[in-house]
């Protein structure tokens, strides 16, 4: 099955399904304007399997585009509108695009060297008479998700039809998603993340309300208000902002009905001021991987408190081991490497035999994080096996110095990376991010909090108050970007 018709068959044409902040488009208006942008694709001579790169922000037109290159049976390839011109050459080179498909703010974006591609900029009316869509199967690519790889450079996964199709069921499933659902989607749709709140929501024929003002906290949350969201979906900067710059928890939302957070580890004491914010809610801790399409597992909301600091389990459809390095099942609190299995697993990366023959085995992602099992079978994440630091001989995690540290109500954000050390051989630096500029906390005072929940190696060395953590357009933390400056710092 097309995912294009997996998402749009039997919905009511006149229901609204994306509300931006000029229009209300209709599921009528977006099945209109894919199947404009598919019928001119196929009657310029389009074939099966050809790559389409799409640049834009959230709207009609990303929608249109999406899901019209798809029903034409090529590949679309979504990248962000503000990509650096060194990956955007890259992924230019590598996927040798037939087509390019950009809002015209972005068109600035695209090197002299690609002129020569054509190029869409708004949703084609009118298309010639073609052949007719061509038949697709489940296991034909359809999207092309570039993520950053271990070497620095950008990794084009591999998504199917069948991919996204069992990947939305699942989640369609847990979050028990109806027609009357409504998310407030404030991640880019080119993010697998935001990806799966197009997907899922459309399979129901519920709604979006479109935001990209996150910078105004208040002003989001006013708008999900107004608009009768039930749902939210975030990263974990998202509600660290939410918490602790924001009115939240003095705020009604009469029809709010669940949040979800995933894109990396929410600290425990966050998901605890989040239940304290939201205390009639929902709230929905996950974990995924673009690899994965976009989800792996969930924690159900009645067992937050029971299993604090846990994602949970597979989701429907999928098998989660955490497994040693001689590849069996690990016994319970010893860590090893998260390895899924399920029909959301992709195919492999782009042009790269050597990463998919490392990350892919016998159909299992082998997802180079580290966790623990409980005696129940709740996963719990212990890092990224390259975020962990070596002090003093001791291995610590810099996730869990991070969770140390936002237990200050003093700070938003923390970002904890490693630089060398004469004594210990590797220290901590730790790039902090005050909740109020004016009455920051002191290093001294940091450091303090720090000494009386580690041990005295695992103590960092050095606190950066930052007034921001650079990010990427998904709201994840740059931590190369920090290495590199933690580095020259500490040189210094």
């Amino acid at each position: 099955m097309n995912v294009f018709d997996y998402l749009l068959d039997g919905k009511p044409d006149s229901s609204p399904v994306l509300l931006t902040l000029s229009a209300e488009h209709s599921y009528r208006e977006v099945r209109t304007a894919a199947e404009s942008v598919a019928d001119f694709l196929l009657a310029s001579g389009a074939r099966k399997g050809e790559r389409v790169l799409l640049v834009a922000e959230n709207g009609l037109f990303w929608v249109a585009a999406y899901l019209g290159i798809m029903r034409a049976g090529m590949v679309c390839v979504p990248l962000p509108t503000k990509i650096a011109a060194a990956d955007l050459e890259f992924i230019l080179s590598a996927t040798e695009p037939r087509w390019i498909f950009a809002e015209p703010r972005a068109v600035k974006l695209i090197p002299e060297s690609s002129k020569s591609i054509p190029l869409v900029t708004e949703i084609p009316v009118h298309a010639e008479t073609h052949d007719g869509v061509p038949s697709i199967d489940e296991d034909d690519l359809a999207a092309l998700m570039f993520t950053s790889g271990s070497t620095g450079r950008p990794r084009g996964v591999m998504i199917t039809h069948r991919n996204i199709i069992a990947n939305t069921d699942s989640i369609v499933q847990y979050l028990s998603l109806t027609w009357r659902d409504r998310i407030m989607a404030v991640l880019p749709f080119h993010y697998c993340f935001g990806t799966s709140l197009l997907h899922t929501h459309l399979r129901v024929g519920g709604s979006l309300v479109l935001d990209s003002r996150f910078m105004y906290p208040e002003v989001v949350l006013r708008r999900m208000h107004e608009t009768a969201c039930t749902g939210f979906a975030g990263v974990p900067s998202h509600y660290q902002i939410l918490l602790r710059k924001s009115n939240l928890g003095g705020m009604e939302f009469p029809h709010l009905r669940y949040v979800q957070q995933a894109g990396g580890q929410l600290a425990p004491a966050f998901i605890q001021a989040l239940r304290q914010s939201l205390p009639n809610k929902q709230i929905f801790v996950m974990y995924g991987q673009t690899e994965a399409t976009a989800r792996l597992s969930y924690l159900p909301p009645d067992e937050l408190d029971r299993k604090l600091g846990s994602v949970g389990k597979g989701m429907p459809g999928v098998q989660l081991s955490v497994v040693g390095e001689d590849g069996l099942p690990v016994a319970s609190q010893q860590t090893g490497e998260i390895v899924a299995e399920g029909g959301n697993i992709a195919r492999g990366y782009w042009n790269d035999p050597e990463e998919s023959a490392r990350c892919f085995r016998n159909g299992k992602l082998y997802t180079g994080d580290l966790a623990t099992v409980d005696e129940d079978g709740f996963v719990y994440i212990v890092d990224r096996a390259k975020d962990f630091l070596k002090c003093g001989g001791k291995q610590v995690s810099c996730r869990h110095l991070e969770n140390v540290l936002l237990e200050c109500e003093e700070l938003i954000e923390v970002a904890v990376v490693g630089i060398p050390d004469e004594v210990l051989g590797e220290a901590a630096l730790a790039y902090v991010v005050p909740r109020n500029p004016k009455a920051q906390p002191t290093p001294q005072e940091l450091e303090t909090h720090c000494r009386r929940r580690l041990p005295l190696s695992f103590v960092p060395k050095r606190y950066v108050l930052v007034p921001a953590l650079p990010k990427n357009s998904s709201g994840k933390v740059l931590r190369p970007l920090l290495k590199t400056q933690a580095l020259a710092l500490s040189a210094n």
